[in-house]
């Protein structure tokens, strides 16, 4: 179970009401499936062995001793199988009846934890009894206060809830992940209706999140009783609010892979998670460790949705937190113009528009926004082109104001020379342009809106108090990839021909700095050349920095997503650039300016994340060695 990751599964095979040993075939021929697969952890739905909708039937002596005989048929059939799987069944303690969740593992019963709402009601017993099954020894929890754990996986700790006590206020799920659990089965006994998959599809969603866990679902399926209802045999799993595997119908089976690692990592963010109680009983499973085949996606832009359908709407999303953020900024200020430098790339393109979409909602006219290209000597006259384009499209005030005089100047000034292409002929160029921006909006009463975006920052490629450093950065909250797809939503939807051609253009546009002469008036420097792709720059933001793993998951993850796209010795070289850049470029982003987050995670240095600007990114390469090493 390398990397954290568990194999699991929920299964609902179509069984026969009230016949317990056809039942228990069918459930262990699921067990044998699903442990061909690699599954560790298996859920059935409520009473499996009799099923749901017995009725009366249920507390009947026959049927009570039937589903006893065939839970231990279950029991024997799974010795040398390596899978913990939750069989329903009833269960008589004297005078009671209880519907109870069998862990089963390995030819052993581990216990028996029962469904705390009893008749509709819920009842208050903590206790647990001692449970004699044939020369082994179970726990019978009453109040379903006991975990189940792999040894194979440190911290995977599991909790089980049966049927209707998942509605419950004060529902099991809630105290079991209180108490360590990250995985959630969930032995469901609702029948179908026309909103129900829909519901349990949310639900699950929600519970997930919110629980930071992973859970399984398994709901009873077309062996049941169709006299007052039917049952789909919905199975779900699902981990922190995003649906891993879902099937439903007859015999279905939902087969993913929880990352548990990841989830421990969430719930360690989170300051106020509490912490476990001392009672809280945990039986272990000796299973073996082995390495989990991983068959869910991993899509390449993470930070985007998978749904192609729910990008428009995700985009004017992203654009109203840009915009509303520079509004307000401009009317607490008291500002009426915004300034902006626009070179023809995406992010001062994206910018521009922002800045003009806002004065529009201030009622300022398009005239406010005053967009200045600054050509020097790495300008093409394509960029500049789009840059005037687009501006004008959107009726701003444009200004070519040309600094290759100014920064000569600053060159003589300071014994640089004229054909010196070193770090200090670029960034002279960008300081410039910084100081120029500043002071027009200082003359006009307004705003230099910052273009850098996020990407930028985390690896460092900006130049400090360069374009490093604005009043207000509307990208400041945006990868890359999210800049590239908030200026494809607009030319997308555009009616105006020119604008969208222009940025149709700019899109095709390689990014760069355009700090280094031109040649031929083609583009000679490129930031992918140095930093690597921006698409898998933003992928390793996302997995090293949001989820909190280490350059060997993330190598891992990256192969599952963007398939032979790079070889592996590229993905090695971009992720040593990048842990590199995320530390010796921190002095960068210590100090940046204000400006709107669109996603839960950020760089601000007052609520984002935060690191030291000294600290060594050896661990990091040590790890990348020994990667490297063992490919």
């Amino acid at each position: 179970m390398r990397d954290g990751f568990v194999k699991v599964a929920a299964a609902s095979p179509v069984i026969r009401l009230a016949d317990c040993d056809y039942n228990a075939e069918r459930v262990i021929e699921t067990i044998r499936k699903a442990d061909a697969l690699g599954v560790k952890v298996l859920v059935f739905p409520e009473l499996t062995l009799t099923g749901v909708s017995c009725y009366d039937l249920i507390s009947h002596r026959v049927l009570l001793d039937g589903a006893r005989r065939a839970l231990g048929k279950v029991v024997e059939a799974t010795k040398g199988t390596d899978v913990l799987a939750f069989v329903g069944l009833p269960w008589a303690d004297g005078a009671q009846v209880f519907s109870a969740a069998a862990a089963v593992w390995n030819g052993m019963l581990l216990g028996l934890n029962t469904r705390q709402a009893v008749a509709g009601t819920p009842f208050s017993s903590a206790e647990e009894k001692v449970l004699s099954w044939g020369k082994e020894e179970s726990f019978f929890v009453l109040n379903n206060r006991r975990n189940y754990s792999l040894s194979a996986l440190k911290d995977l700790i599991i909790g089980v809830e049966i049927g209707s006590d998942r509605d419950l206020l004060e529902r099991p799920a809630v105290e079991q992940v209180k108490n360590g659990a990250v995985l959630i089965c969930q032995m469901a006994s609702f029948p179908a209706t026309t909103s129900s998959t829909q519901e349990a599809v949310s639900n699950i969603c929600c519970e997930s999140r919110k629980l930071k866990a992973g859970i399984i679902l398994a709901v009873p399926g077309t062996g049941e009783s169709t006299t007052d209802n039917w049952y789909s045999g919905l199975c779900l799993v699902a981990e922190n609010g995003k649906i891993l595997a879902e099937n439903e119908g007859a015999d279905s089976l939902a087969v993913s892979e929880i990352d548990v690692e990841y989830l421990l990592n969430l719930r360690r963010s989170d300051r106020a998670w509490p912490s476990a109680s001392e009672d809280y009983g945990v039986t272990d499973c000796e299973s073996a460790p082995v390495d989990t085949v991983i068959t869910r996606k991993y899509p390449m832009h993470p930070h985007l949705p998978e749904d192609p359908k729910d990008l428009p709407a995700y985009c004017e999303r992203m654009l109203e937190i840009q915009v509303a953020g520079l509004v307000r900024r401009m009317e607490y200020a008291h500002l009426t113009h915004c300034v902006v430098g626009i070179s023809g790339g995406v992010d001062s393109t994206l910018a521009v528009m922002v800045s003009a979409m806002a004065v529009k909602k201030m009622g300022l006219p398009a005239t406010n926004v005053i967009a200045c290209t600054m050509p020097c000597f790495g300008t093409s006259s394509r960029t500049k082109s789009n840059a005037i384009v687009v501006a004008e499209q959107w009726g701003c005030e444009v200004r070519v104001i040309d600094i290759g005089k100014s920064v000569y100047q600053h060159f003589d000034d300071i014994g640089h020379a004229h054909d010196d292409y070193s770090v200090a002929f670029e960034n002279a160029q960008a300081r410039e342009r910084t100081q120029v921006l500043m002071d027009i909006a200082n003359k006009v009463n307004g705003l230099d809106v910052g273009t850098e975006d996020l990407s930028e920052y985390i690896d460092g490629w900006c130049t400090y108090n360069g374009d490093h450093t604005s009043m207000y950065d509307v990208n400041l909250g945006l990868t890359k990839t999210q800049v590239r797809t908030a200026v494809r939503h607009i030319a997308d939807k555009t009616e105006d021909r020119v604008l969208k051609a222009a940025l149709y253009d700019v899109l095709d546009c390689p990014v760069s700095p355009e700090l280094l002469p031109i040649q031929d008036d083609q583009i000679s420097q490129k930031s992918e050349d140095s930093v690597g792709s921006y698409s898998l720059q933003d992928f390793f933001t996302w997995q090293m920095l949001v989820c909190g793993f280490g350059p060997r998951k993330t190598f891992r993850l990256a192969k599952c997503a963007y398939g032979g796209e790079f070889t592996d010795a590229e993905l090695i070289r971009w992720l040593r650039s990048w842990c590199r850049r995320l530390f010796t470029q921190q002095f960068k982003r210590s100090c940046l300016m204000d400006g709107p987050a669109v996603m839960d995670f950020s760089i601000s240095p007052r609520n984002g994340f935060l690191m030291p600007s000294d600290a060594e990114a050896a661990l990091f390469q040590r790890e990348l060695d020994e990667l490297e090493a063992s490919l």
